[in-house]
Order: structure tokens, then C-alpha cells, then sequence
């Protein structure tokens, strides 16, 4: 699972750090996924742009962890402070080719 966060190129700094936050959330707590995250340098995204990417073993554990952290009380604390910078979302899916 890709989640594609667009913010405001003045807000860049305001985003990051909160975004440093979630990182730190994830670290903490044993129930979060450990995402990978990604700023574009040359890329199809604007520079803009920050990547979270996990890969779960299968869709429906990826479904099962949005509704979770959709319902994370911490997660929702640092969400509402982020979602204001926020131009652009967007979440995908993929499956491996093997």
C-alpha cells in the first residue's frame, strides 16, 4: 500500500514536522506498521509530495489497518493537526509480480 500526501509548498516545514511524529508513533507502538517514507527528487510527483509505503502480506490487512488507524486515537490527534496542509491524497494498491 502507497499513501501519496501532497502538501502546500509553504507548509513544508509545518508538515515534515508532524510527519516526524507519526514516525515516531510507529516506532512506539508495536501495533503500527513501520512504514517506508519517501520524498520525490525525480519523480512523477511534485517535489511536495511525501510517500508512505508498507507492504502487507495481503489486501484485506491493508484495508483492516486504515480502518485502524482511522480509529487510533493518537493517530487522529496528529491527522487533524497535519490535514490542514494537505492539497492532494491518494492511496494504492499493488500486488507483487512473482
Amino acid at each position: 500500500m502507497r499513501i501519496i500526501q501532497r502538501y502546500g509548498t509553504t507548509k513544508e516545514e509545518e508538515f515534515l514536522r508532524i510527519e516526524r511524529m507519526f514516525a515516531d508513533l510507529e516506532e512506539t507502538r508495536t501495533d503500527f506498521p513501520k512504514g517506508k517514507r519517501m520524498l520525490p527528487i525525480a519523480a512523477s510527483e511534485p517535489c511536495n509530495t511525501l510517500i508512505w509505503e508498507h507492504e502487507f502480506p495481503d489486501i484485506q490487512s491493508a484495508y483492516d489497518m486504515l480502518e485502524f488507524l482511522s480509529n487510533d486515537k493518537e493517530h487522529k490527534i496528529l491527522y487533524e493537526e497535519q490535514a490542514p496542509f494537505f492539497e492532494k491524497v491518494k492511496i494504492e494498491f499493488y500486488k507483487n509480480f512473482e
